[in-house]
């Protein structure tokens, strides 16, 4: 059974930093991409970027250059550092995952997610 358990939310400054991270589980993480959402209060839910089985990677415009993501299959981990965050970056952060080596960023081209985890924002 896959799970993916995200951590690392919390709140912050505008302006700092955090790092999130997501265990996964269940599966063999080098033969599967992996991503990150966020869903706002009152929005839809949106991909952030995401990481296929060979390091490569894949960002929203929004994000480019603030966000970083990296994974460690040793440990079945995936990490999001988020850098000069602004209070637009404030919400639930889910992890995904999905069979395959590429790079998507829709809703519907994964199967596995995890519970979310918050960040808020403050100006």
């Amino acid at each position: 059974q896959v799970q993916l358990v995200e951590s690392g939310g919390g709140p912050v400054q505008s302006g700092g930093s955090l790092r999130l991270s997501c265990v996964a589980s269940g599966f063999t993480r080098s033969r599967h991409s992996m991503a990150w959402f966020r869903q706002a209060p009152g929005k839809e839910r949106e991909g952030v970027g995401s990481i296929d089985c060979d390091d490569s990677t894949k960002f929203e415009e929004v994000v480019e250059g603030r966000f970083a993501i990296s994974q460690d299959n040793a440990k079945n981990l995936m990490y999001l550092q988020m850098n000069d965050l602004k209070p637009e970056d404030t919400g639930m952060y889910y992890c995904a995952a999905d069979h395959g080596c590429w790079l998507p960023l829709r809703s519907k081209d994964f199967a596995y997610w995890g519970q979310g985890t918050q960040v808020t924002v403050s100006s």
